[in-house]
């Protein structure tokens, strides 16, 4: 019988590629560096720093029947997460990220997570199987999701009884794919995380700040938002209002998962009791930890 967890993380979980180099960078640059294999994705990186504060994730994801896969299926076990919930496949390869980081930001990222797309609604099996939940029952816990499932999915999801009980905290994993969460603003569902960018193309204008960003996505239809804006102030709005704190300033190293690791770090400040202010302290206070090359706790 599966232990029943805190929360489930549905999206992408495969491998990050990250090179990262201590000098400024342009394209074509070739400097000195380091290149690290981690286990990552939106859902993987949520999934660990909840489990660094305490809590036990499901992961909801495909990951390949090969070398790779059996890896990271072991990765996820030994830090603490569900795995018999996972799709297998044996066709499909494990996916995989690719970043290069310099002292200047983010250079350049490929995301693989094909395997994911073509697997399709084949991840939510454990929702209506009875291994977490089942129609009969459904699941009226925490999830959260991520824009790497494809937009027919992520509709499904916001639509479907299997998950209409649900608290649904949902993230982007890209700007290229912020567009893909449209479907929980028509619906008025689950509470949104996103940056300033994400935020301008989910409301096709710009945003000078993430006051005016969160009021906007709000007036489109969102329940819910968390905006966030690099260093400078982020916000969290709902029908209750607007609440803005300044992040605390650090000297960033590193940027990959530092958005995935905000989100984490609000989740699990609200399941531990924490008001709206509270929760945004900590969630800004995790994230400038992990981006200056700490680990939250």
């Amino acid at each position: 019988m599966t232990q029943q967890p805190d929360i489930l993380c549905i999206g992408s979980v495969l491998w990050d590629v990250i090179g990262r180099a201590a000098l400024a960078m342009r394209q074509g640059s070739d400097v000195p560096g380091r290149i690290t294999r981690l286990p990552g994705g939106v859902a993987m990186n949520i999934a660990m720093t909840l489990a660094r504060f305490g809590l036990t994730p499901a992961l909801l994801t495909a990951i390949g029947r090969d070398a790779e896969g059996d890896e990271l299926i072991a990765a996820c076990t030994a830090r603490g997460m569900i795995t018999n919930t996972v799709y297998r496949s044996e066709d499909l390869p494990t996916d995989q990220y690719m970043a290069v980081e310099g002292a200047n930001g983010l250079i350049a990222a490929i995301a693989d997570a094909h395997s994911l797309e073509k697997a399709g609604a084949k991840i939510l099996r454990p929702l209506t199987d009875g291994t977490i939940a089942s129609d009969a029952a459904p699941y009226s816990g925490l999830a959260a999701l991520d824009g790497n499932l494809t937009l027919d999915l992520l509709n499904e999801i916001a639509t479907s009884p299997v998950l209409a009980q649900a608290d649904l905290r949902v993230a982007p994993a890209s700007p290229g794919k912020a567009e893909r969460l449209s479907p929980f603003l028509t619906r008025t569902r689950g509470t949104l995380y996103v940056n300033l960018e994400e935020a301008g193309l989910l409301c096709q204008r710009g945003f000078d700040n993430s006051q005016d960003a969160a009021k906007g996505l709000l007036d489109r239809g969102a329940a819910r938002v968390l905006v966030t804006d690099g260093g400078d102030v982020a916000t969290e709005g709902s029908a209750d209002g607007l609440i803005s704190q300044t992040p605390p300033q650090v000297l960033v190293t590193r940027i990959t998962g530092a958005g995935d690791t905000f989100m984490a770090a609000h989740v699990a400040a609200e399941l531990r009791g924490a008001d709206r202010e509270q929760a945004l302290d900590r969630a800004l206070d995790a994230a400038a930890i992990y981006v200056s090359g700490k680990t939250p706790t």
